[in-house]
């Protein structure tokens, strides 16, 4: 069982991804996760700043799961596609990437987005580094592999948000494809 504060996480994660940043009040993840009014302020004592970074950290972990359980460069990114299809497919085309919700709409820099925005960036730079990984175990080279994981992240993400504005999966089944072959590609240089 789940603590109210990791429900609390969750929840807002997943509002994030649907709704964005902004909108995504402290209340609505109350009602979401079921927690207990007077536990926000006392799990998050850093406030809302301090839930959206926690929020990010989570789904950082959980993409990083999926990334990790993977065991070849095409079945991650066969996994990675597959999965943002579906989400997209159940939320009606309303769930995104939580991460990059927080990183376009991170506005003015202050201390607030600031922490918020990094967050954002670490968990890129995380997902990025470790497919470079899955690329270089299935032999493509170094350097290779580095523009290869950036260009999967990029296609991805971007088609993600494509898809949701279209309201069609056709962006990330374009990039699949061409995707798929690049990594092809360079498993057989």
């Amino acid at each position: 069982m789940t603590s109210p504060r990791d429900r609390m996480v969750a929840s807002a994660a997943l509002l994030i991804r649907e709704r964005g940043a902004h909108p995504t009040a402290i209340a609505d993840v109350l009602a979401h996760s079921g927690a207990p009014r007077g536990s926000a302020y006392h799990y998050f004592p850093g406030g809302r700043t301090q839930l959206l970074t926690e929020a990010v950290d989570y789904a950082s972990d959980q993409v990083a799961a999926r990334i990790d359980r993977a065991g070849s460069a095409l079945e991650l990114l066969d996994a990675m596609i597959a999965g943002f299809r579906k989400q997209l497919s159940a939320s009606d085309f309303r769930a995104g990437c939580p991460v990059v919700a927080v990183a376009v709409e991170a506005g003015e820099p202050g201390a607030a987005e600031s922490a918020t925005l990094d967050r954002a960036g670490a968990a890129f730079v995380r997902w990025t580094g470790q497919i470079t990984r899955r690329l270089r175990d299935d032999g493509i080279s170094a350097d290779r592999a580095e523009e290869l994981a950036m260009l999967i992240m990029t296609a991805i993400e971007g088609a993600v948000v494509i898809a949701r504005a279209t309201r069609d999966v056709k962006p990330l089944d374009l990039i699949h494809g061409q995707l798929r072959e690049l990594v092809t590609e360079g498993l057989s240089s």
